[in-house]
């Protein structure tokens, strides 16, 4: 009878090696999840055993395993995936190992399957990692700029709890929710931008091209100008005489701008305004805290402890008020403080999630709280954005209308007193 030689995971983590006698492939794989483990690869000793042999050696061959290990980390130098991306990749995996495959066989079909922003060569580095032995968490952690801590851990949580594809089906749905807020941010401000860049274009029309050639008109008469024709003027001159001088500027205030925000304090400082500024302050608040709930509360859903939970979400978090309430709540929890005494002694977050939070430890469902407080500042965060297009839009509209006006009487007001000048009999050149 056929010999299978297998690597496998019990639900502690631990990795287990045999041989087993069993008719075919199949059947090896049946009797290994039988006995509660999970298959990571199974091969067949005797194909395995016969060096000239290209049947069944030549299947699932992974010639970049051949590659040196600083090749192949060299080849995975890409940019960070999208969220999306990262998104259709976790679901793809989840769909295969759900379906019953073995994780090298899942990581095998992956190498085949069309996920944009994500190559091939992760998967067949993932697949190398986990044959080798290592767990799936471990190899994905060798890949930083595709996998983050947060996508790491809670891996990590699945293998150890035996629900891996509960855990990459639920981690999926987060990286969706997650980039759902962004997109809608992201399309809110499209609309500002563009009415912006808009307004300067025309602003810069006027004073480059436009007013240059009316100004030779101008002089050509001997004819009082309007001040705001003349404010223009002067204006213009300034700007094609001292063009450099405005870039030079600009390019100073970018450094420094850049300076401040590296030191802590000013990064600190700029998080603090960016909290605090009128209208926007109020959707960087709902942001940060439905990222902060979602983040710790579907950390905790799949069983990452609480103190590794707290580390993961403070690294994530991209304001560093928020970075050191999380950083002090760690502290005090380890020290045997609840989690909503330190969040309330911080004074920043809101007290509907300090009193959810204290409800969640009480009934014993934190996560339960923290995933309902994030739905509900990802609610507030939508209407906060319709609310913010509503006052921006008839806002931009008047600046619009302002800056175009002042041009156009710019223009026009000299031009009606030439036409003037001219039919009542005046002077030219």
């Amino acid at each position: 009878m056929p010999q299978f030689s297998y690597k496998a995971r019990k639900r502690s983590g631990e990795l287990v090696e045999g041989i087993l006698e069993v008719p075919d492939r199949s059947a090896a794989l049946t009797q290994i999840q039988r006995s509660g483990l999970f298959p990571l690869a199974v091969t067949d000793v005797k194909a395995g055993a016969m060096p000239g042999s290209t049947k069944g050696a030549a299947k699932g061959l992974d010639f970049s395993s051949l590659l040196p290990q600083s090749m192949r980390a060299q080849m995975n130098q890409q940019r960070k995936p999208k969220l999306q991306e990262l998104a259709t990749f976790t679901t793809q995996l989840a769909n295969l190992l759900q379906s019953g495959m073995p994780l090298t066989v899942a990581l095998n079909s992956m190498t085949h399957l069309e996920t944009k922003g994500i190559p091939a060569q992760v998967s067949r580095d993932l697949k190398q990692e986990v044959t080798e032995g290592r767990g799936l968490s471990d190899a994905m952690a060798r890949q930083p700029r595709v996998f983050s801590d947060l996508y790491v851990n809670m891996v990590k949580a699945g293998e150890q709890s035996g629900s891996l594809v509960q855990v990459l089906r639920r981690m999926a749905q987060h990286v969706q929710q997650v980039a759902a807020v962004q997109a809608k941010f992201k399309s809110a401000m499209i609309y500002p931008i563009m009415v912006i860049c808009v307004g300067l274009g025309i602003v810069a029309f006027f004073m480059f091209f436009m007013m240059p050639r009316f100004t030779e008109i101008f002089q050509g008469f001997n004819i009082a100008l309007p001040l705001p024709t003349r404010a223009l003027m002067g204006a213009s001159h300034w700007f094609l005489d001292y063009w450099w001088l405005l870039g030079l500027i600009i390019i100073a205030l970018v450094i420094l701008i850049k300076r401040f925000q590296t030191s802590a304090a000013g990064a600190r400082k700029l998080d603090e305004w960016r909290m605090k500024i009128p209208v926007f302050g109020k959707i960087v608040q709902l942001n940060l805290f439905s990222q902060f709930a979602r983040t710790l509360g579907t950390l905790l859903q799949n069983g990452v402890p609480v103190l590794t939970a707290l580390k993961i979400t403070e690294q994530v978090m991209p304001n560093s008020l928020i970075k050191e309430a999380v950083a002090k709540t760690r502290e005090a929890v380890t020290d045997g403080k609840t989690l909503a005494q330190p969040l309330a002694h911080s004074k920043l977050f809101p007290q509907l999630m300090v009193d959810l939070v204290r409800i969640g430890e009480e009934t014993g469902d934190v996560p339960g709280a923290l995933n309902n407080l994030a739905d509900t500042y990802e609610g507030e965060l939508q209407l906060a954005l319709r609310v913010m297009m509503n006052l921006i839009e008839p806002v931009l509209i008047i600046l619009m209308a302002v800056v175009v006006g002042f041009l156009l009487l710019s223009i026009l007001l000299p031009m009606f007193n030439l036409i003037s000048h001219i039919s009542t009999g005046g002077g030219g050149h």
